[in-house]
């Protein structure tokens, strides 16, 4: 059965002879059967497991190791996801099942003699409620240019983060929480234990991440329990630093354990049990209800838990001991998220072109009042500077100060987390401002939003994409490919892309150009350093 998994290849890519590997793959559990991909070199094998289905006992423990199986796993079919929200997340036709726990491999080794990079896609989602199914986050195209592309699917949302008392006093660890990372950890040993059977390299391991998923590499990467098992790390989104109180506004935020069980013990009233075990005879439906009740997921509730286990240190305690991998890292923000929006926004809700959007989503909508509220909750003592370098005494001022604000902050931010970072480390960081607006009908409203550069990275032709659009998709996704099997994104067919030095204050934009630009101007950027100085450490 063939998998029409792939689109029309990258400038770069060309259709080739059929898979060679067309015979069941020996894993250490036992043997499985893949399916080529329709025109393509490529084989994919779909839904192979690494954990036991999380149900009943298992809810809300460690993922137990798949038990081995007899004959031959058919991998030629798209297995169920982990419980989501079909409303939030769309792929509404695609079955959902707590039998979620395993992995998707696209591969184009003939044999597995072959070493080929192993580039390993960790979704994101609503607090990790996703998976695997999106069009977007299709390996192929990756596998095409010479990886081995993996994808997990791991348990997100009160499945992958319930902390309570009564969980932290059954682990034995007097710890709870991160069950999602801990079905990352499993899934990552796996690799290490099967990888080299699909032709990739187990000492070649790349963990890629956007969003949700990019905070969990960072936490990932803090872990004790996953040291070792990738080498390098590809962040797309919220790499910021540790005194930048975004931090605790998007994805990569994170609770001390005393207070995600007491928002667990609030979970557990919405969804009207008193105990674990109530708990666990629910149906995954109703925890769907009550996690959408709970409060998640705008007021982030759902967080990963420093639980002195899986999670021992927050960020800035990791890298001031010295306790996070000596890997390459490639990371970067976008230009229109972290509540920015196209520069064009303004000029089409003023000739009622289009509808005025929600101020708390977009910034640059507040108004002149609403403007001034934020600056004093945000900067405190220092909001009248703020307002002096980014100045709001019209509506269409507040509109450019604002975006022009988070978008120095997103380019500053990643920045100085790279200089604590590297501290004590010689691997590089790559740093990027990806600037291009997908084409479609919210353009112009929109722009470079969150999440759009992913079917650049994996270059995924959308709708309307141009000539300029599947340039930049090949472009991008080469230096993705490049850097997982160098730990250096740099070719001599693309733009000189330099690792950060400290010293150097640019980062590289990578979308409308490829070309390195200013973090901001030495005003601003001082007014940063002095507002980042400011905040406690997280």
């Amino acid at each position: 059965m063939a998998i029409a998994l792939a689109a029309a290849p990258g400038l770069l890519g060309a259709t080739q002879a059929a898979a060679k590997m067309d015979q069941p793959v020996h894993l250490d559990t036992g043997l499985v059967a893949g399916a080529p991909i329709a025109d393509s070199p490529l084989t994919a094998f779909w839904g192979l497991p690494y954990a036991e289905a999380p149900t009943g006992k298992l809810r809300w423990r460690p993922p137990v190791p798949v038990k081995a199986w007899k004959g031959v796993r058919p991998a030629d079919y798209q297995r169920p996801l982990c419980p989501d929200l079909p409303a939030r997340n769309g792929r509404p036709e695609v079955a959902r099942s707590e039998d979620c726990l395993n992995v998707d491999v696209v591969t184009g080794a003939d044999s597995a003699a072959e070493r080929r990079p192993v580039m390993v896609w960790i979704h994101g989602g609503t607090r990790g409620m996703g998976g695997s199914a999106s069009p977007n986050i299709n390996g192929a195209e990756l596998a095409r240019k010479g990886a081995v592309v993996v994808t997990i699917n791991y348990r997100g949302g009160p499945f992958g983060l319930l902390a309570t008392p009564e969980l932290s006093r059954e682990s034995g660890r007097g710890a709870s929480g991160n069950y999602g990372l801990m079905d990352n950890v499993l899934a990552l040993q796996w690799i290490q234990r099967n990888i080299a059977a699909f032709g990739g390299d187990p000492g070649n391991v790349t963990i890629i991440g956007e969003s949700f998923g990019a905070a969990t590499c960072h936490f990932l990467s803090l872990s004790p329990l996953a040291k070792g098992l990738f080498h390098r790390m590809i962040t797309e989104s919220h790499s910021l630093y540790p005194h930048d109180p975004l931090i605790m506004q998007v994805a990569a935020k994170y609770k001390p354990l005393k207070d995600a069980e007491a928002d667990g013990l609030h979970f557990m009233e919405v969804a009207g049990a008193k105990s674990a075990a109530d708990l666990r005879k629910l149906p995954w439906e109703k925890l769907v209800e009550a996690f959408e009740k709970s409060g998640a997921p705008e007021d982030f509730i759902w967080s990963y838990v420093i639980d002195g286990y899986v999670l021992p240190r927050n960020f800035s305690q990791t890298y001031e001991a010295g306790a996070h991998p000596a890997i390459p890292v490639l990371t970067g923000e976008n230009r229109d998220e972290n509540r920015a929006s196209a520069d064009t926004a303004f000029d089409l809700v003023a000739a009622g072109k289009a509808k005025r959007p929600n101020p708390a989503m977009y910034t640059g909508f507040l108004g002149v009042a609403g403007y001034r509220d934020y600056a004093a909750k945000r900067f405190g003592a220092m909001a009248e500077e703020y307002l002096g370098l980014y100045p709001g005494n019209t509506d269409r001022e507040v509109f450019d100060s604002a975006n022009a604000a988070i978008r120095d902050n997103q380019r500053i931010s990643p920045w100085t987390w790279a200089n604590l970072f590297t501290a004590k480390r010689s691997e590089p960081v790559f740093l990027y401002f990806f600037t291009h607006a997908p084409p479609g009908p919210n353009r112009g409203m929109i722009g470079a939003f969150h999440g759009s550069e992913i079917p650049y990275a994996f270059n995924r032709p959308g709708a309307n994409w141009t000539d300029e659009d599947r340039r930049i998709a090949d472009m991008m996704s080469t230096y993705w490919v490049n850097f997982a099997r160098t730990g250096n994104p740099n070719s001599p067919d693309l733009p000189k892309w330099a690792a950060f030095d400290g010293k150097t204050e640019r980062v590289m934009e990578l979308g409308d150009h490829f070309q390195p630009i200013p973090l901001a101007d030495n005003v601003r950027l001082d007014f940063w350093r002095r507002f980042y100085a400011s905040q406690p450490a997280r």
